[in-house]
């Protein structure tokens, strides 16, 4: 199986250089990677560049955007910049970020799953980061969602969910429309991956709401957005950011912000997000 890696990087010369360096010691060789060098004031495209040189199928897109780091659109409108310039003769399509180092056999595990079972749609591994020295599993989700660090998707799974959504939630909406389409999702704990910086690391003070607005337009209504901002509030151990997501919740209700899914889609979302909050409590 074919696999095409799209990169989206913002001043990332101290480790872009590390993924790449991981990315062409694959015991399976990507087909393509594209980094999308976006608003960069430092020497990204010339680290990139030098991996070009020696690895023809890498190849570098630069984009001009705004410089603040807002989760989600940002990111995935790099993305779409990069896959845009791909053809379509691929059979996995990869989203990564441009400071993970992957071990050695990553992409050939993750082609292994897929060829495995016709049905499944994602898979990855898991993001560790390193605490005094030690790796540890950045705990940031429950064990069976892939991070938006590193998807990797069949592309008709890719095709059939609408490609990805540039807004707060999109690795949230891409998992619950494979579950909506009735594709199955894989997550193997045997591969860590190193994530040198942790996730939402330069987020800004106004993206604190983006959360709950995230969950509002993911269909979940206000209990189960409720619920999931206490846990996720929680796992961060920031207790107060709770009253910032039922913030956010309100304000895009209020808003009438559009949903990222359709009307039917949404139900089946809260169906299937009831369900699991009862099989935890279960």
């Amino acid at each position: 199986m074919k696999y095409y890696i799209v990169i989206p990087a913002h001043n990332e010369q101290d480790l872009i250089g590390l993924t790449l360096q991981s990315l062409v010691t694959q015991t399976v060789l990507p087909t393509k990677v594209v980094v999308v060098n976006d608003n960069s004031t430092d020497k990204t495209e010339e680290v990139v560049l030098s991996f070009a040189k020696e690895n023809p199928y890498i190849s570098v897109v630069n984009k001009n955007s705004d410089a603040i780091h807002m989760p989600g659109s940002k990111v995935i409108q790099a993305f779409q910049k990069g896959y845009e310039t791909l053809d379509s003769n691929y059979d996995i399509i990869v989203k990564i970020d441009g400071d993970l180092i992957f071990p050695p056999n990553y992409f050939e595990t993750i082609i292994k799953h897929f060829e495995s079972d016709p049905r499944i749609g994602m898979a990855g591994g898991f993001c560790y980061i390193d605490k005094n020295g030690e790796w540890v599993l950045e705990n940031l989700t429950d064990k069976d969602h892939i991070r938006g660090a590193l998807k990797a998707y069949r592309k008709e799974t890719y095709q059939q969910i609408g490609g990805l959504r540039p807004a707060m939630g999109w690795d949230t909406v891409d998992e619950l429309l494979c579950k909506y389409y009735d594709w199955k999702i894989v997550t193997d704990e045997s591969l860590h991956v190193k994530h040198l910086k942790p996730t939402g690391a330069n987020y800004n003070k106004t993206a604190r709401y983006k959360q709950g607005e995230a969950f509002y337009t993911l269909g979940y209504g206000f209990w189960i957005t409720a619920i999931a901002s206490a846990k996720l509030a929680m796992m961060k151990k920031k207790p107060f950011l709770f009253l910032d997501y039922i913030r956010g919740f309100w304000k895009a209700k209020k808003a009438k912000t559009p949903l990222l899914v359709t009307r039917e889609q949404a139900k089946f979302i809260r169906n299937y997000r009831l369900k699991k909050m009862k099989e935890k409590l279960i």
